[in-house]
């Protein structure tokens, strides 16, 4: 079989091998799409990921697939089922895991980070880890699960209530998910703040109320003269930037709950305005992968209640993954994905 191998900093080989032998509780998916996270970017640049990597390891842990073959203590799964996967295995011991709180697992391994993921054409997984697809869904929607199952986390950790306003920064695949959700969770406004055009043109297509450049002066005004307040309940930042930080709480309103859901570069920092965090007693929240959501977002793709497709706006073959990592760092992309067969 074919796959890509990361063996250190920008390092990424092109490889042939046998296909992997599966255990008797696992499954062996043939993978049809794999997406490019922010995750595999900070790897390939030497960056920590959600757990240490220890090179050579295939990447890529948002994936969907085929099963190809099963153990022989399987019994949820067959020969031919649409799964998507999730990479994210907790050792079910420590304090935390124990404890209710399992993403935060002292032994975190993950399937895609830290064992062989989906940038190659079969994974053997865990079959606790797979979850079954409608017929109906596509790979490429199967294949997004996993960021949406972080997302729902997200959401959670935020406390969004029916009627809240609300705004996105950024809008990549995670803020253009978050849009979604909010929606769904009974926002009464979504804002999404972008500065591609492009971007913010999707943002309204899968239902924003309203789009702002966060470059153009005065995006409080923007924001009002868009939703008629500039006092916004909810902020979701999605950037990874210290500026949109920055941004999140320039435009949060008084009792507002901030969340800082994005992946940032290992030891970037932020004056946090104290004075305001006591005068508007604002509630900030972090993010960490999907504790208990993957089943509730295979859910969610095979009822069609999320717009998957317009995010989705480049594919590459298994040879291609420098090249796919390049372009899923570029402004002219939303999502990328990996299709072996492509």
């Amino acid at each position: 079989m074919k796959r890509s191998v990361f063996y250190g900093v920008k390092d990424i080989r092109f490889e042939n091998v046998t296909r992997p032998a599966v255990k008797k509780d696992e499954i062996l998916v043939e993978v049809k799409a794999c997406g490019v996270c922010g995750t595999d970017v900070h790897i390939y640049h030497g960056e920590k990921g959600s757990a240490k990597v220890t090179p050579p390891v295939v990447l890529g842990h948002e994936f969907s697939g085929v099963v190809a073959e099963i153990g022989e203590e399987v019994r949820n799964f067959k020969v031919g089922d649409k799964v998507t996967v999730d990479p994210n295995i907790y050792c079910g011991r420590c304090k935390f895991c124990r404890n209710g709180k399992k993403q935060l697992c002292e032994s975190l391994h993950a399937i895609g980070v830290n064992r062989d993921g989906g940038f190659q054409e079969y994974c053997a997984v865990p079959q606790a880890q797979a979850f079954l697809l409608e017929e109906s869904v596509s790979f490429e929607e199967g294949a997004m699960a996993e960021p949406i199952a972080c997302c729902l986390h997200g959401i959670e950790n935020v406390e969004l209530k029916e009627g809240d306003t609300v705004c996105v920064i950024g809008g990549g695949a995670i803020g253009l998910i978050m849009v979604q959700l909010a929606k769904l969770k009974g926002a009464s406004k979504v804002v999404l703040s972008e500065p591609v055009e492009m971007r913010r043109r999707i943002g309204l297509q899968i239902g924003a109320d309203a789009v702002v450049n966060p470059m153009s002066p005065n995006l409080k005004g923007q924001i009002k003269e868009a939703i008629g307040e500039d006092q916004i309940d909810v902020v979701i930042e999605c950037v990874g930037r210290v500026a949109a930080t920055k941004q999140a709480f320039e435009i949060a309103g008084k009792g507002a709950n901030i969340l800082l859901f994005s992946v940032p570069e290992a030891g970037a920092k932020f004056p946090l305005p104290l004075f305001d965090v006591y005068q508007k007693e604002l509630k900030i929240s972090g993010s960490f992968i999907n504790p208990d959501t993957h089943l509730r977002a295979a859910k969610l793709i095979n009822s069609g209640k999320l717009q998957i497709a317009p995010i989705i706006t480049h594919k590459y073959g298994l040879e291609e993954v420098d090249e796919a990592i390049r372009m899923q760092m570029s402004n002219d992309s939303v999502k990328v994905l990996i299709v072996p067969e492509n």
